[in-house]
């Protein structure tokens, strides 16, 4: 039987819950081939690798045209694959502006589509919804909200849950020192600085729009309160790009190499980029600020398409503004330092801010989330009823699954 398996990833969330479900796939399909784009947590799951994710990794229209011809010798390389390769399946992973262009390709050439982490539809371009229905075989959904959108649309789509529920350990943070310590535990701003971490992107057009911003924004909060900041690279990043742009800022500001998850519940704030990183933050119960911006033409799109109250998967998760968000010309030094020190200097709001945050990991389900997303591909891949291991996670809800 033919267990050569297309698997499309293009940015580094995708690329480490792609893996994620690689690997469980393993356990079900052996002798799966995948191959295809992903980055090098995909490449360390098994993947024959046609094409590095991180060369088409961007935000905003301005930043793909730049890469618009790479990523086009990368479609047509991909298809090449296929054609070569004649996949029983692909399976693709996010990435809306390649990967819905891709489903269409793959339709025509008879490839069942299992699309894995809805684009924001439900957010912009509901259009967009027609073309899924007619290309998409099957949607394997992160939130619940989502199954009640597709299937009312006739797309047949499975509630599969979070797969950072999994990923994201629970850990003692900073402030349970302080806040759940009582008088006698050391004060930040007293007797120890304050650890600020930033987490700027995983993409270098984020980088080079935040990062800057981030740190011109710790320069300023120092200037009021004693401050330890330190950074935290993301595996797309190389380390040189962010070496230059710490030498450049001239700030005793480190880049840590310790386990990120660690780096964040030891902070007392984060400055973090808008994306799947603020979730991790919010369930490690750190408090932070959501910094977003893009080019001016960028975001005038953005406005007049998006139709969302938050920008912030926190804040669209918990269904309130539980965290700040600093957009366009509020994600500016001035206002940026100025919200961080208003924050760290009012406990009842972090006290707040952190009973918010603690909401976030039951929010997104139950554990298993890739476990049950690689028992989807599993069976569409062989063909019929795959038998869960025994330690398999149970479906995460009865009527889960809308079908045609």
């Amino acid at each position: 039987m033919n267990h050569s398996l297309l698997i499309v990833a293009g940015e580094a969330s995708g690329d480490l819950h792609a893996a994620r479900l690689l690997t469980r796939l393993r356990e079900l399909v052996p002798d799966a081939a995948p191959f295809g784009m992903g980055g090098e947590e995909m490449v360390a799951a098994g993947l024959d690798r046609v094409a590095d994710s991180s060369e088409v990794s961007v935000v905003g229209l301005t930043e793909a045209l730049r890469i618009l011809p790479r990523a086009r010798q990368i479609f047509a390389q991909l298809l090449a694959e296929v054609e070569r390769r004649r996949p029983a399946l692909a399976v693709l992973v996010d990435f809306p502006e390649f990967n819905l262009r891709l489903a269409r390709a793959l339709k025509k050439r008879g490839v069942p589509v299992v699309y894995y982490i809805s684009p924001q539809v439900w957010a912009w371009r509901r259009g967009r919804v027609k073309a899924i229905a007619e290309t998409v075989d099957q949607m394997l959904v992160l939130f619940p909200f989502e199954v009640d959108f597709y299937s009312d649309r006739d797309v047949a789509v499975t509630h599969v849950g979070h797969p950072l529920v999994d990923e994201v350990p629970r850990l003692p943070g900073a402030w349970d020192r302080v806040l759940d310590a009582g008088a006698g535990a050391p004060r930040p701003g007293r007797d120890e600085p304050f650890r600020i971490t930033l987490l700027p992107g995983s993409r270098r057009s984020e980088i080079e729009a935040l990062l800057p911003t981030m740190l011109e924004s710790v320069r300023r909060l120092a200037d009021e309160l004693p401050v330890f900041a330190r950074l935290v690279q993301a595996p797309t990043i190389p380390r040189r790009v962010l070496e230059e742009a710490v030498d450049r800022s001239g700030l005793p500001v480190g880049i840590s190499e310790r386990d990120r998850f660690e780096v964040i519940a030891d902070s007392h704030l984060v400055l973090c980029a808008s994306g799947t990183a603020t979730l991790e933050v919010a369930m490690l119960g750190t408090p932070m600020l959501v910094l977003y911006r893009l080019t001016g033409w960028t975001y005038l799109a953005a406005r007049l398409l998006v139709r969302l109250p938050y920008i912030s998967l926190v804040n669209l998760v918990l269904g309130r503004p539980a965290v700040p968000e600093l957009v366009q010309k509020r994600a500016a030094p001035p206002v940026v330092a100025a919200e961080a020190a208003a924050l760290l200097g009012d406990v009842e709001r972090l006290r707040r801010m952190r009973a918010d945050l603690a909401e976030v990991r039951g929010r997104l389900g139950e554990g298993g989330g890739s476990a049950r997303a690689a028992r989807q591909v599993a069976q569409r891949l062989l063909g019929g009823p795959v038998a869960a291991p025994p330690d398999a996670p149970q479906p995460v809800a009865a009527g889960a699954e809308a079908r045609r």
